[in-house]
């Protein structure tokens, strides 16, 4: 009988229990800061931010915005994780939205201004600020534009007639990149337009004009018993971000591509390869745990490597392995900045494989020119010569017994092109060439000794 009672009770009192309970619990806004330049650390704070919002079951995302912009591609993927997020992202603008901070704007389901911001100035510029040719802003006029319809239209009835508005005007967002597009009443040709937080709200680019995100939250989410949760970068996403900066990018693979081009003049396993496969590691490691760089295309970087080192110590020449080596390097180097699945590419652009293409080609273009200028300045005549420690160790390695080797005759114990190892009176030497390649095997003279190396000649 009381446990009859017992459920009879619970049966009555339980909606009101479950009631208050849900009364008492608070939604969870979840907070992502970007106040700095975009790029590749901007981007990880969204994605890693959105997906802990996932992770909390949070009713909405805030982003707190302030940036003059920074690089289209790092945008261009933030854009695109705003629009396909399954939880509504709105964005409030607290001082500035120029340039990507503008697409990224435009993104939001809606934009929140406080007084006195800005929002626009989208054209692509050069690291000078000159405006880039035509065809990039091409591509970032249709980016805005279709980021812009991607919001929809509002369906309005007046006067009996059904009109179809768009909530964003694409042509208000293509005006932010291109001075040639007139909008009446709003923009002349010669100008890029960029708004003020009232004109942005009267032209439908601006949602509401407030002081702070509490206010946002509660005057136009409406969520006035809520929880704020805000993302926390580490240090392992600075760092991350950092090393997939294209600048980055370029200048690691310059130290890859010079190590290599330093251990072919002198064999053997020194400081060159050492940097170069720091280097590597360095390039490979942030791109792989991201999901862009693949187990192939990191493989196909390796073989071109081992073909090169193959070139250099097995095969005699410069031939079908050595090209091979480089058309692998450059290839793995390349792919490993796609976002691709086992070979597939469908889903990239011309404009990603162009920016990936020049961030290579810029590396390896910039490291041959360096590795020659370098190589020709080593030496006794060279910058070298006035460092007093290179001085003291010259001293210290031309001693008498060195110098006899002057004028002896011996053999070239590997390949010279032009470095390799020479055999004089038994004694294994490193041997640089002064009569171009020099095969294994042939016969040599000592002409002189610089920098712990003898130079020879064919006899």
């Amino acid at each position: 009988m009381r446990s009859l009672l017992t459920f009879i009770l619970l049966g009555l009192f339980y909606p009101s229990i479950l009631l208050l309970t849900n009364a008492n619990e608070k939604t969870i806004i979840y907070q992502i800061d970007i106040k700095k330049e975009i790029d590749n650390t901007t981007r990880l704070y969204l994605s890693n931010g959105l997906i802990e919002a996932q992770r909390l079951k949070a009713k909405a995302v805030l982003i707190h915005l302030n940036t003059y912009g920074g690089l289209l591609e790092a945008a261009d993927s933030m854009r695109t994780s705003i629009l396909y997020s399954p939880i509504p992202v709105y964005v409030f603008i607290d001082n500035n939205a120029a340039s990507a901070g503008a697409l990224i704007s435009i993104a939001c389901k809606k934009i929140y201004m406080r007084k006195g911001a800005n929002i626009g100035a989208a054209t692509v510029v050069n690291q000078t600020g000159a405006a880039m040719p035509d065809k990039y802003q091409s591509y970032m006029r249709s980016m805005i534009r279709s980021t812009a319809e991607a919001l929809g239209k509002d369906t309005i009835i007046q006067q009996g007639d059904t009109i179809y508005k768009w909530k964003r005007d694409p042509r208000i967002a293509e005006a932010m990149v291109d001075e040639r597009v007139v909008i009446p009443n709003l923009i002349d040709t010669g100008k890029v337009l960029t708004f003020t937080a009232d004109e942005a709200r009267k032209w439908g680019y601006c949602d509401g004009i407030a002081e702070s995100t509490d206010e946002v939250i509660t005057k136009y989410l409406g969520f006035q018993n809520y929880k704020l949760e805000s993302y926390t970068p580490s240090w392992f996403d600075n760092i991350k971000g950092f090393l997939m900066n294209p600048m980055v990018q370029s200048i690691l693979i310059i130290i890859i591509i010079g190590g290599i081009y330093f251990e072919m003049q002198s064999p053997g396993l020194g400081f060159p390869s050492i940097a170069s496969l720091i280097a590597a590691i360095l390039y490979f490691a942030p791109l792989y745990i991201d999901g862009l760089a693949q187990n192939w295309e990191i493989l196909v970087f390796i073989a071109g490597v081992i073909l090169i080192v193959a070139e250099i110590f097995i095969i005699p020449g410069f031939g079908i392995a050595g090209i091979s080596g480089i058309i692998c390097i450059i290839a793995g180097l390349t792919m490993s900045l796609l976002n691709n699945t086992d070979f597939n590419f469908e889903g990239v652009s011309g404009t990603e494989v162009g920016r990936a293409s020049l961030t290579v080609l810029m590396g390896i273009g910039i490291s041959f020119v360096l590795s020659i200028w370098i190589s020709s300045k080593i030496g006794t005549k060279g910058i070298f010569k006035k460092v007093a420690l290179n001085a003291d160790l010259e001293k210290a390695v031309s001693t008498p017994i060195f110098n006899n080797l002057i004028g002896k005759e011996g053999i070239a114990a590997t390949i010279l092109r032009p470095s390799g190892k020479v055999n004089i009176d038994n004694e294994l030497y490193d041997g640089v060439s002064e009569s171009g390649f020099i095969e294994k095997g042939q016969r040599v003279k000592v002409i002189r000794f610089e920098n712990a190396q003898v130079y020879v000649e064919t006899i």
